[in-house]
């Protein structure tokens, strides 16, 4: 009984943040705000594609600067001098002896400490993830601390070929060890809740923030919260109070028309920009192909950079041990996953080479948007760290050695781009997130199992 009460209590937690958006109305905290400090911030992105890539033509031959992209790198051409190919990194806590493929990686992927093993919602990631820790940092100075989001809604049950709750595949980041940030996955409830009072000509029949979203769904928040134990009713007291936090700030008239007013031209064009494609995606397009609901989510990713409504955003391309068929690609006709276990049969592998092309085609299309944008004598993407990796070299061995990773942008000047790095053999991952962490200045020497920062990337 208790069991069923606790998977319940994750199920109406997502059920309720699909209602009253929950992690979303965090997000939300305040409008947003063009007004930047004089010295820009700097933005951190976060990536996720599951199921590894092609080993073989992932990592260029020549290392240094003159290196040529392989099959997979392609779509970074044109910003070649603005991404750094990372070699060797392993997220070492990930390895799970006996036991796991997929969930012990990507549930640690940004924490980089171990995971426990269950099958029930006692869960833990091994620490807070290093998006969180910044958000933590600088969420006092955005509208929204973080920004989490998605293709596919959180999945619960047990994948019972590794004896592994499923809740650990559906997120990369981790307010705490025991606490997933609930990702966003509908690219209209997206924009909306973000920027929907503020698209020039919009007809709000609802307003988010005018009224309390969390008055609506007390009742049965509290028949729920008798039905379990001290720990989880603990546990979800906390979560509530923090939504109520939020929503003081969201209903403040007076800080909403500050920040309002300060939003630029530019930015109202592209708002209405966006907020155009999501109405006609939502009579459009439908079936299998997730190119253009991808390019919305990271259209609104864009749109938060640009404006400081965030400084922190992660984006998941699929759950780990994800199905997507992705027949819609050319060359394609097996599911993203099954194709991951190709046994090395060179029809299979060329099937799985085009899939990951396709996810850092999205990747270079993010880049692109922040490369396009001004801010002062830069552009967005200089003021950006994004990160782009999964977290298997290559599914068919669910190795976690050497990482398929990209890290994009000049982090405000601390990074030196163009290259193609190849550090010493099972140089902990977490060395890459505290290099980012003291490019913006943290007080830090240890995240996870660090030894060090990546000196040849900093400037």
């Amino acid at each position: 009984m208790a069991k069923s009460w606790q998977i319940s209590r994750r199920r109406m937690l997502q059920g309720m943040g699909a209602t009253i958006a929950l992690p979303v109305l965090e997000a939300m905290g305040k409008p947003f705000s063009t007004a930047l400090p004089v010295k820009s911030p700097i933005r951190s992105a976060f990536f996720y594609m599951p199921n590894g890539v092609h080993p073989d033509h992932w990592t260029p031959s020549k290392f240094g600067k003159d290196y040529e992209l392989t099959r997979q790198l392609l779509p970074l051409a044109k910003l070649k001098g603005d991404v750094s190919i990372l070699k060797n990194l392993m997220n070492k806590e990930s390895i799970f002896k006996g036991a796991d493929g997929h969930y012990a990686k990507s549930a640690s992927l940004l924490t980089c400490g171990q995971i426990r093993q269950t099958i029930g919602d006692n869960i833990f990631s091994g620490g807070v993830s290093v998006d969180q820790v910044i958000a933590k940092q600088y969420g006092g100075e955005t509208l929204f601390p973080s920004l989490e989001y998605g293709l596919d809604r959180i999945t619960t049950g047990v994948d019972i070929n590794v004896g592994f709750t499923r809740l650990y595949g559906s997120s990369i980041s981790w307010k705490n060890a025991q606490q997933p940030m609930t990702k966003e996955i509908d690219p209209k409830l997206a924009f909306d809740r973000l920027f929907k009072s503020f698209v020039p000509g919009a007809n709000v029949k609802d307003d988010p923030w005018k009224k309390s979203i969390l008055d609506t769904v007390l009742e049965d928040a509290n028949s729920l919260k008798r039905n379990l134990g001290r720990s989880d009713q603990d546990k979800l007291s906390e979560y509530l109070e923090s939504i109520r936090s939020v929503e003081k700030r969201i209903l403040n008239e007076e800080q909403r028309e500050k920040f309002g007013s300060k939003i630029t031209n530019d930015i109202k064009k592209e708002l209405t920009r966006v907020n155009q494609n999501i109405e006609e995606y939502q009579e459009i397009y439908s079936g299998v192909d997730v190119t253009e609901k991808t390019r919305l989510m990271l259209d609104i990713m864009v749109l938060a950079f640009w404006s400081d409504a965030s400084r922190v955003s992660s984006f998941m391309f699929g759950n780990s041990v994800s199905n997507r068929r992705f027949s819609f690609l050319e060359g394609v006709d097996g599911n993203h996953h099954s194709l991951s276990h190709h046994m090395n049969r060179p029809e299979l592998m060329e099937e799985y080479l085009r899939i990951s092309a396709w996810h850092v085609e999205q990747y270079a299309y993010f880049l692109q948007r922040l490369k396009d944008i001004k801010e002062g004598d830069k552009t967005l993407l200089d003021n950006t760290m994004a990160v782009f990796t999964s977290d298997l070299r290559d599914g068919n061995r669910h190795s976690p050695r050497d990482l398929p990773i990209i890290i994009g942008g000049h982090g405000g000047g601390k990074l030196k781009q163009g290259q193609n790095l190849n550090f010493k053999e099972e140089t902990p991952l977490a060395n890459l997130y505290l290099t980012m962490l003291q490019a913006q200045n943290f007080d830090m020497n240890q995240f996870g199992d660090s030894t060090n920062t990546l000196s040849p990337l900093m400037s």
